[in-house]
């Protein structure tokens, strides 16, 4: 891992940390374990530091192999923190995880999937923190697709996201971006697809006929544009979930293949699951939010470098991971530093 700054040592001994830690140990338990550290120290080091969401750019773009039909997906996950009342970021959220409102650090993160090869990178994120930089997870969402199309110029063709940013201001600005996007619509959205003969309804209340089922529809969302039209597609997942998607990519003519496109939308998810149980991405039990947000730079630094040597190992970042353990179990088995005794 390349971090070029003052306080490199520093840097890398703390992504290390995490990086071999098997559980979302504290600060604290750094500390007790290094012969380089005190307690007072590390905290110096997090609380003077200010690690930046660029950091991430830096380490992974040599890795990312962008194509031009790449995908950018967008997210937000919930760092939970719901027995806390003084880490200052915290505030309550709704968490998709906890399927209800707790208290947590909402991150809004930005992953690159090749479709080719079925590989995702994380490219950038944001802390949901409007209390203090009066930015809502939209704005974050706009910020990270301007900078990804104009200061690091990926290359890709679209946008997948949740029903959350399907919004017609992000909607519209990736089409002014010349860019597709596929995004499901909540159930109550409201509707067109008669061209104005009839009033807008439900898009769960729309009839759909066989054709339509196997290619789609043309509808008008309501509050966008006159004559703006997308392309609606059902996709029944279950016998107790459907999902309506749209896209501006009016080419699209099967729903499978829409359907297909869709299902890269959750390479985030593994993104967001592997960080928690990989990286201690929920371990911080600072107050401070210059530390808290250091130590969520770490974390997400930490599995760049994960899924940087799973690849060249090609191993999942999970037996990589694990393999530390493995490699543990082996020496206390040949020789325990404690022994087990039997009356």
């Amino acid at each position: 891992m390349t971090l070029q700054t003052k306080l490199q040592v520093s840097r890398i001994d703390y992504c290390q940390y995490l990086l071999s830690s098997q559980l979302n140990y504290t600060l604290t338990y750094f500390a007790d374990h290094s012969e380089k550290y005190s307690h007072d120290a590390i905290n110096r080091l997090l609380s003077q530091d200010r690690m930046t969401p660029r950091l991430v750019w830096e380490n992974v773009k040599d890795d990312v192999k962008q194509v031009d039909g790449g995908y950018l997906l967008f997210d937000d996950t919930v760092v939970d923190k719901r027995f806390s009342r003084q880490i200052e970021v915290v505030r309550r959220q709704y968490s998709g995880n906890a399927h209800g409102v707790i208290r947590g650090i909402g991150v809004v993160t930005c992953v690159y999937v090749n479709p080719l090869t079925e590989e995702f990178w994380l490219i950038d994120y944001r802390i949901f923190d409007p209390d203090r930089d009066g930015k809502s997870k939209l704005d974050h969402v706009h910020e990270m697709l301007t900078n990804g199309v104009y200061q690091k110029t990926l290359r890709f063709r679209g946008v997948l996201m949740d029903t959350w940013y399907a919004t017609r201001q992000l909607m519209l600005y990736i089409e002014r971006l010349q860019k597709v996007y596929y995004c499901p619509l909540k159930d109550n959205r409201l509707v067109d697809e008669t061209n104005g003969a009839q009033p807008y309804q439900r898009v769960d209340t729309l009839p759909w006929h066989e054709h339509e089922q196997q290619h789609g529809k043309l509808i008008k969302i309501k509050d966008f544009p006159k004559g703006h039209r997308v392309k609606l597609f059902r996709l029944v997942l279950s016998t107790q979930r459907t999902d309506f998607v749209v896209t501006n990519d009016l080419a699209q003519d099967h729903t499978q293949a829409a359907q297909q496109v869709c299902g890269f939308r959750w390479k985030i998810e593994q993104f967001h699951r592997e960080t928690k149980q990989l990286s201690g991405l929920e371990g911080c039990q600072c107050r401070l939010a210059r530390i808290v947000r250091n130590h969520i730079a770490c974390a997400m630094l930490v599995w760049v470098r994960l899924n940087h040597l799973a690849a060249q190992a090609q191993l999942t970042v999970y037996q990589l991971k694990h393999g530390l353990l493995d490699d543990y179990m082996r020496q206390q088995l040949k020789n325990p530093s404690i022994s087990m005794a039997l009356a």
